[in-house]
This record gives C-alpha cells, sequence and structure tokens, in this order.
C-alpha cells in the first residue's frame, strides 16, 4: 500500500512539471527563461555592439548609425572643418590661400631698352609684397595717350602662371619697331602705363604702373608686340 501511494504521488510530480512547462511555451517553441517576457530596451546586445534601435532605424541616433545598424564614431570635432579642398587654415600657396595678383600696388617695376634684340625693351617686375603674387597672361601697355593695346606673341605663353616670391622677378619683352622699317605711324613716347590682368583674359588685375622711360622717350611704331610674363629675362627677350 505504501509502495502504491508513492507512485502515485511521482506520476502526479511529473503531470504538474509537465503542465508547468507547457505553460511557459506560449508560442509553441520551445521553454523561454523567466525574463524573456520583459519588453527589450533600446541597449546593445551582449556580444555584438549592435543597438537594437538603430538596426530597426538608422537615423534615431542623430546621423550615427550605418545602414547596416552598427553605430558609427563620430571623429569630427569642432573647429576642425576645411572650407574647401586642401584649404584648412586659409594659408599656403594655392590660389585660395596667400597668393595675390600682381599688379603696381605691391611691385616695382621698370622699363629698360636693350641693345639685343634690337628695338627691344625689357619689363621688370619685382614683388615688394609680403605675399607670394602671380603675373597673369601679359603686360598690357600703353605709350603717352595711345587708343590702341599692343597683342601679344601667342608663341611665349609659358606652360605655367609666372609667380613670384616676395623678393622675385618676373620679366616681359616689348618689340618697340620692326626693324626693317616696315612698321608704320612711328612716334617717341615719353610716358608708359604698365596695365595688369586678372584671373580672366582681359580683366581688370588692379592699379596700374608707370615706370620711368630714358629722358629722350622711346621710339615705337604698328610693329609694337608685347610677351606674355616670363620666369625669366632670357624667355622674355629671346623670341
Amino acid at each position: 500500500m505504501r509502495m502504491r501511494h508513492i507512485r502515485l504521488l511521482a506520476a502526479t510530480g511529473t503531470a504538474l512539471t509537465a503542465l508547468a512547462l507547457s505553460a511557459c511555451s506560449s508560442d509553441g517553441t520551445g521553454t523561454k527563461d523567466e525574463g524573456a517576457s520583459r519588453p527589450v530596451s533600446p541597449t546593445t546586445t551582449a556580444g555584438t555592439g549592435t543597438d537594437k534601435a538603430t538596426s530597426a532605424n538608422p537615423t534615431t541616433t542623430g546621423g550615427a548609425g550605418t545602414a547596416n545598424g552598427t553605430r558609427a564614431t563620430r571623429t569630427h570635432t569642432p573647429g576642425s572643418r576645411t572650407t574647401g579642398a586642401g584649404r584648412g587654415s586659409g594659408t599656403g600657396t594655392g590660389s585660395g590661400g596667400s597668393v595675390v595678383l600682381c599688379n603696381g600696388a605691391n611691385t616695382r617695376v621698370t622699363a629698360q631698352p636693350v641693345t639685343r634684340p634690337l628695338n627691344h625693351m625689357l619689363l621688370t617686375v619685382t614683388n615688394a609684397g609680403s605675399r607670394t603674387c602671380e603675373l597673369t597672361y601679359y603686360p598690357v601697355v600703353r605709350f603717352d595717350e595711345m587708343q590702341w593695346a599692343p597683342q601679344a606673341a601667342k608663341d611665349t605663353q609659358p606652360q605655367a602662371v609666372t609667380t613670384l616670391k616676395p623678393g622675385e622677378s618676373g620679366y616681359a619683352g616689348v618689340l618697340l619697331s620692326a626693324a626693317d622699317g616696315s612698321g608704320e605711324g612711328g612716334m617717341t613716347a615719353h610716358k608708359l602705363t604698365v596695365m595688369f590682368q586678372g584671373r580672366t583674359p582681359n580683366s581688370d588685375g588692379g592699379p596700374v604702373a608707370t615706370p620711368a622711360l630714358p629722358a629722350k622717350g622711346i621710339y615705337y611704331d604698328s610693329s609694337l608686340t608685347v610677351t606674355y610674363w616670363q620666369q625669366n629675362a632670357d624667355g622674355a627677350l629671346n623670341w
């Protein structure tokens, strides 16, 4: 009788255990731990570093999430933004930094006739400022009150813009008159104005220069031609 009572208790305990397990498995997928019924908070899953809230909507982190839901690390710090490619502090030798145009305000300009080549004059521009400057295109020269501007010899255009550091000089050659006398309208000038171009052809490059001419003046005719600005005097005269 005692043995029968023990078997009945054991059977009853087994049935109760099965019932309890069935109640915990509400979706039929198996047992769940007792913490499974609590709502999932938007914190990282252990061992993965993945933000579940971010995975559901990468934009909820204010731009810190990526397409796969992984939280991105912010590397930008205030004050480190650049204003353009290669321009962080606005300094350097690039055109967006400290380089300026050469003109009559930051250079010294001289005009000197030469014996070779015949009937030529050399313009010399020296950077008298504290910043690197560029001599763009070619000088626009005007003798006295002439109403036309001489053309530039196309084959003298350099590969790169002539650039002058403080104290450096750039040059341009001027053909004053035809050696064979074929030029027309010859006259002697006593005043010279040198105009500078800007970043685009024929634009205003800033203040002009008025270098002194020899006391006897300079003779020129319709053959008057200039070169592009050159980095050295030989390039300005040998054309």
